[in-house]
C-alpha cells in the first residue's frame, strides 16, 4: 500500500480550519509574514493537536499587503532576518502546546522564488538551520531550493499541488489565468493519482512532465476545499493509498 501525505496552509483567515484539519495528516500555518499573529497561531496548533496531524511553520515575504503573492523588493539581510522572526514566533508558540515542528514550507511568492532563485534559496535553509535542528522542508521537485537543502544537510519532502495546474517547466500555472487552480474534485483525484502512480503530471500544454511527491497541498482558501478533501481522500482511499 502507498503512503502519501496530505498538507493545507491553515491560519490565514478564512476560519474553516476546524472542518479542513480531519481530512489532513500536516498543515502549514500561517506565522506573520502573510498572515497570522500570536492568537491565530496558537488556535491552529491546537486545532492540529487535537487532530493529531503533522504541524508546520509557514512563513512568508512580510507583505501581509499582497497576501504574500508578490515578490517584494527587500535586502537579504532584512529577509533573513524577518524570517528568523516568523520561525523562533512559531518555535516559541508551539514549545508552549508541547507539540514538535515537523516542517517549514515557505509560502506563495517566496515558495515560488526559491524553487528558482539559488540566493533566496540560500536565505530560506539559513534562516530554517538557524532557527531548528531538526525540521524538515517542503519542496518541489527538481528545484533549486531542493538542492540548497542537500546540500546544507536539510531533510526535504517533495511537494506536489493537488488543486493546481503545472506549466511544462513545473511551475505553477499563474493565479492571473483562469486555469491555474483546478476545482473539480474528480479532476483534483485524477491529478494527484496519476503522480502517485506514474511519477508524471500532465501540463497544460498535455504533455506528461516527471514530477515526485511525498506530500500533496490542497488550499484552503479554494471555495470548494472541503469538498475538494472529502472526495479526494475517499478516492484515494478506493484506489488503496493510505494518508498518513
Amino acid at each position: 500500500m502507498k503512503i502519501i501525505d496530505i498538507n493545507c496552509d491553515v491560519g490565514e483567515g478564512v476560519e474553516n480550519e476546524h472542518l479542513l484539519m480531519p481530512f489532513l495528516s500536516s498543515c502549514n500555518i500561517a506565522c506573520g509574514g502573510h498572515f497570522g499573529d500570536e492568537q491565530t497561531i496558537a488556535a491552529s496548533i491546537q486545532l492540529a493537536k487535537q487532530n493529531q496531524i503533522k504541524i508546520g511553520a509557514h512563513p512568508s515575504f512580510p507583505d501581509k499587503a499582497n497576501f504574500g503573492r508578490k515578490v517584494i523588493n527587500i535586502s537579504s539581510e532584512e529577509l533573513q532576518k524577518n524570517l528568523e522572526q516568523q520561525l523562533i514566533l512559531f518555535k516559541n508558540i508551539a514549545q508552549k502546546n508541547t507539540v514538535k515542528v515537523h516542517h517549514v514550507k515557505p509560502h506563495g511568492a517566496l515558495y515560488n522564488l526559491i524553487a528558482k532563485n539559488r540566493d533566496t534559496a540560500i536565505i530560506v535553509v539559513s534562516a530554517i538551520k538557524k532557527c531548528f535542528e531538526d525540521v524538515k522542508l517542503y519542496v518541489p521537485y527538481n528545484s533549486v531550493i531542493e538542492k540548497v537543502a542537500i546540500d546544507n544537510g536539510l531533510q526535504i519532502v517533495y511537494e506536489a499541488f493537488a488543486d493546481r495546474n503545472y506549466n511544462a517547466d513545473l511551475s505553477l500555472v499563474s493565479r492571473s489565468q483562469k486555469n491555474a487552480v483546478i476545482s473539480s474534485p474528480t479532476e483534483v483525484g485524477k491529478h494527484v493519482l496519476q503522480m502517485i502512480q506514474n511519477e508524471k503530471v500532465l501540463t497544460v500544454d498535455k504533455t506528461n512532465v516527471k514530477i515526485k511527491a511525498a506530500t500533496f497541498c490542497v488550499h484552503g482558501d479554494t471555495p470548494n476545499a472541503l469538498e475538494i478533501l472529502k472526495e479526494l481522500t475517499q478516492f484515494l482511499k478506493n484506489q488503496e493509498i493510505k494518508i498518513a
